[in-house]
């Protein structure tokens, strides 16, 4: 039973992140029907800033004469910020809230800037073409990782090797621990879930978003402004992913150049089964995978893992192929 518990535990911590980097997808599919394959990009590059914003802002070792890919720069006005954000409660969790926020918009307008250049030239071209581009746009940025930042892991902590979010047990439940980490993610998991969809759901801008969904030209002529509407689906897509990414970095420990890529097709798989283009979908895909995968790890096998969820994905497209939550919708000819 204990382990049980824990495997429930852990596939809950894991299934928040798949549910978050599971919302990009689903958010662009439903607008343009179009799967942004450079998404689990953008969840790395996620990774990645949140890493840089913790070294600069909490960092000893970065207050000085530091080498920023191969540019040297002076960081030695930042020991004063340093010492605030290390030096009390409130400091830290300012920190925590500087790096997802900033993570999250640095993230965000490069996934506007990938719709921008890489998507809207060929909205009206074949289905084909914009998968293409996506698949050349998730090629880039891995290459760009890759030859601009580093070809191996880095760790997710200071120069000295402490980490920047201890992990701490809370309590215990069941025979099971309960890490700090692993409720922060889970609880800003569900928040931001729950902000989404309330937002999609309540707001003006969301009641656009819907309409874009349903019927672009019809929204278009009610006034509603396409461009804008997308481009904020691919703002709101990636900032979710680079949440995920910097929780992925604190939880695993390290980030590198393709680590991308097996997350982001387990929430592509979680976003199927959950219904694509629905968003509280994502989100039950999302919990669902994680769960499947920390059980079957635990009770069967760590290597079948892959397998297992992914014939759950195979069993959910035969008995339900709109997804758990989505709906068949017939074609018009």
């Amino acid at each position: 039973m204990t382990l049980l518990f824990e495997q429930t535990l852990n596939g809950v911590t894991l299934g928040g992140l798949y549910a978050l980097i599971a919302l990009g997808y689903t958010l662009v599919y439903g607008i343009l029907l179009m799967i942004n394959f450079a998404h689990s990009e953008l969840f790395m590059a996620g990774g990645y800033v949140g890493l840089f914003v913790l070294k600069i802002l909490s960092d000893p070792a970065m207050a000085g004469h530091v080498d920023l890919a191969g540019i040297k720069v002076d960081l030695t006005f930042m020991k004063a910020a340093q010492d605030f954000f290390n030096g009390s409660t409130f400091g830290f969790a300012m920190l925590m809230v500087a790096t997802f926020v900033i993570s999250a918009i640095m993230v965000g307008l490069l996934g506007m800037l990938t719709e921008r250049f890489a998507y809207r030239p060929l909205r009206n071209a074949p289905r084909l073409a914009p998968l293409i581009s996506a698949i050349g746009v998730s090629i880039f940025l891995q290459n760009a990782a890759l030859l601009w930042i580093s070809t191996k892991q880095l760790p997710y902590s200071r120069a000295d090797g402490t980490a920047f979010v201890p992990s701490q047990n809370l309590f215990t439940f069941g025979g099971v621990t309960v890490t700090s980490m692993q409720v922060f993610i889970i609880v800003t998991s569900l928040l931001l879930l729950l902000f989404l969809d309330t937002f999609v759901s309540r707001t003006r801008i969301g009641k656009a978003m819907r309409a874009t969904s349903q019927d672009r030209e019809a929204a278009g002529l009610m006034g509603i402004d396409i461009n804008s509407v997308i481009a904020l689906a691919f703002f709101i897509g990636p900032a979710l992913g680079a949440v995920a990414g910097v929780f992925n970095g604190m939880y695993y420990g390290s980030v590198k150049y393709n680590m991308g890529f097996i997350p982001g097709i387990k929430a592509f798989t979680a976003a199927v089964i959950g219904g694509i283009g629905n968003l509280r979908g994502a989100m039950l895909g999302g919990f669902l995978l994680g769960i499947v995968e920390s059980l079957a790890g635990g009770f069967i096998s760590e290597g079948y893992k892959d397998v297992i969820a992914f014939i759950v994905l195979i069993l959910v497209l035969i008995f339900r192929p709109g997804g758990l939550l989505g709906e068949a919708v017939a074609e018009k000819v």
